[in-house]
């Protein structure tokens, strides 16, 4: 039960560990790289701060809401135009963050930004330009291919969606065979979160073409198989979704895809909700999967696994902003038990995506190794 009460209160974190203004704003602001096609506002200036403008002429009181809970937020005053304008009392952490808009008490997305699966909706969505960013830019490189598949599952009666990343060649080399790394998003997100907020697919691609990892395949699916509400996950059942994930998915990509079909060859991985899916079916099913990871998600005991043999890697991380700590005593608890276990702390950042596709650039050389 402590594992999941500390899950859930990181997940009131998120983006809103704001900082209150230190410092003169500057005024170099400029467009979201996540606005929609030729809109102006939401904008961010070098320093972080975020500034939105709502053409809302009949409404009473207009805020802004970041992150995963919508608590906290900024007022925007009402100009003679009719819009209103604010900006956050204090930088926002680098990297992607949700958000959503509330007009006199009723919640709405911004019309001016792209929208993101998450909060268990579609939310608005702004880029804080990272010093890192580099490492997930789109370049002019070879790209792999992330194609949606619909596979049967007879456990929940229903088809279910899986979204695939093929390296660059894959299509190309017919006689290749590729290990797999099955990536699970947080709660409140769904399939889609890895690629869109997280971009695992462009992580995959610049790495690839600067050498730095051999090719393999990422899977992406929804990682509930049914709904609950926000504080449900305490009693949030595994068995249903593990047998979907073990029993029907996994055979369908090997039967589908030029995997590698073994346990060697295989790995998961997940943030937040699906570190804690990630732990709970590594444990369960260890014929299944040799690498574990788990981001912002828990971490390993050496006595959770029966046969440390069957386990090449195990990686922890998580945001500094969030509990290093134990990440880093739990690392080096497995590693005087004999295990390859690796840390990694994003410095700078919370229970957010900019930690976790830090740590997904981290895991990826680890993973296949041998």
């Amino acid at each position: 039960m402590k594992y999941y009460a500390i899950v859930l209160a990181l997940l009131s974190c998120g983006s809103l560990c704001v900082a209150q203004p230190s410092q003169q704003i500057s005024e170099d602001f400029k467009p979201s790289t996540l606005n929609q096609p030729g809109q102006e506002y939401p904008q961010v200036n070098s320093q972080g701060y975020a500034r939105f403008k709502i053409l809302a002429p009949q409404a009473d009181s207009v805020r802004v809401s970041l992150g995963l809970r919508g608590r906290g937020g900024t007022k925007l005053s009402k100009g003679e135009d009719g819009s209103w304008m604010g900006t956050t009392a204090g930088p926002l952490d680098e990297g992607f963050h949700y958000y959503h808009i509330i007009v006199d008490g009723g919640k709405f997305n911004d019309p001016g930004a792209l929208n993101f699966y998450g909060s268990v909706r579609w939310e608005s969505g702004i880029e804080v330009p990272a010093h890192d960013q580099d490492f997930y830019a789109l370049k002019d490189v070879p790209h792999g291919n992330v194609q949606q598949i619909l596979f049967p599952s007879k456990s929940t009666h229903t088809s279910r969606r899986a979204f695939v990343y093929t390296p660059p060649g894959y299509d190309k080399n017919q006689s290749t065979r590729y290990p797999v790394l099955y990536l699970q998003h947080g709660w409140g997100e769904d399939e889609t979160a890895w690629t869109n907020q997280g971009r695992a697919n462009l992580i995959m691609d610049n790495m690839i073409a600067e050498g730095k990892i051999k090719p393999f395949i990422i899977v992406m699916t929804y990682g509930m198989t049914n709904e609950i509400k926000f504080g449900g996950l305490r009693n949030f059942d595994i068995t249903p979704f593990q047998t979907v994930l073990v029993d029907e998915l996994i055979p369908y990509v090997d039967a589908n895809f030029r995997t590698i079909a073994d346990q060697s060859h295989r790995a998961m991985a997940g943030l937040s909700m699906g570190g804690m899916e990630t732990r709970t079916i590594t444990i369960n099913k260890p014929e299944f999967f040799s690498h574990y990871a788990l981001m912002s998600g828990g971490v390993y005991k050496p006595e959770d696994i029966k046969d440390k043999s069957k386990v090449k890697l195990i990686f922890l991380s998580c945001g500094s902003k969030e509990r290093p700590d134990g990440v880093k005593s739990a690392t080096a608890t497995l590693k005087e038990a004999g295990f390859n276990a690796v840390s990694y702390i994003s410095e700078g950042t919370a229970h957010e995506f900019q930690t976790w596709r830090r740590s997904l650039y981290e895991l990826a050389p680890l993973l296949f190794k041998n």
